[in-house]
């Protein structure tokens, strides 16, 4: 864990639960793509920068969510570096209850807000427009897991794809991945199952020179999921009885942060569903209920 992997000439990651990419500008001078979970990772990834006598000019976050973004403010410290990350995913890193309040769909709680995988430090971040981001660096937007999550191609033709593909021990581990738009995320697997690399390097999964299989395993989760609600939704029901439903079906334990995360992701499908026609709702005795189209 935390080992670091040449993969082309001024291209490397570090292989740790979330992969951390390294751009080495010049013989001293790297960029890092993403920073890790947490404080400790951020640690690690510095004595890795301390032993090859790089200096850290900034960290390039592919999206805010805490696995991303957790060594930020620790490296930021050690070294005065600028963090860059577009769109609303600078104002999520600067601004860090965003993300709990979004999730939860109101002020979340101490018990929410006090989670680690949900609330770490803030830094400054600035928009990938700044002038001293990397130009030589390709920003390709890869919206849909969350709003305006972004891989980066390096001048070595590898890309970093952030959380836009997952490994399919994870599609098999985890019944629901969280997706923020599932429109967008189904159009950015699209771009991705095209797209041509030297190497591709997902957060979640192994680095592969060919990415389609694995792109496809990804969307056929997300229809399976969906035939799956459709299939739920033949009964007309409200969506904590569904939610219910979908715990009891998959042997899920429900706790406060599971009820957060998967309902989130649950509510995206039904409104992905309802806009594409598949679904609709319907209010009975001052109950919302969703159901499948006739």
């Amino acid at each position: 864990m935390y080992e670091l992997n040449q993969v082309a000439e001024r291209t490397y990651y570090i292989d740790c639960p979330t992969k951390v990419g390294i751009y080495r500008q010049t013989d001293r001078d790297v960029y890092l793509i993403d920073s890790g979970n947490n404080r400790t990772a951020g640690k690690k990834i510095w004595k890795i920068l301390n032993e090859n006598k790089w200096n850290l000019k900034g960290i390039i976050n592919t999206h805010s969510h805490a696995d991303h973004i957790g060594g930020n403010r620790y490296l930021q410290k050690q070294t005065g570096c600028k963090i860059f990350a577009d769109g609303l995913e600078a104002t999520f890193a600067k601004n860090l209850i965003l993300e709990p309040s979004f999730l939860y769909g109101g002020y979340p709680g101490k018990d929410y807000l006090k989670h680690k995988f949900q609330l770490t430090q803030e830094s400054d971040v600035s928009p990938i427009s700044d002038t001293d981001f990397p130009k030589e660096l390709e920003v390709i937007p890869l919206w849909g897991h969350f709003f305006h999550m972004t891989g980066i191609r390096t001048p070595d033709n590898v890309v970093f794809l952030a959380d836009s593909i997952l490994s399919a021990v994870m599609l098999e581990k985890i019944p629901f991945p969280f997706i923020y738009d599932i429109a967008e995320s189904l159009n950015t697997l699209n771009k991705v199952e095209i797209m041509e690399a030297s190497l591709f390097v997902p957060a979640h999964a192994e680095a592969v020179e060919n990415v389609k299989e694995l792109v496809q395993l990804n969307r056929r989760k997300i229809f399976d999921i969906a035939d799956k609600l459709q299939t739920i939704l033949k009964t007309p029901m409200c969506f904590e009885t569904l939610l219910k439903q979908i715990f009891d079906e998959y042997r899920l334990n429900m706790n406060f942060e599971q009820y957060v995360l998967i309902g989130s992701t649950i509510r995206s499908y039904l409104s992905w569903m309802k806009d594409s026609g598949y679904i609709e709702t319907v209010c009975d005795n001052n109950l919302l209920k969703w159901k499948t189209q006739c």
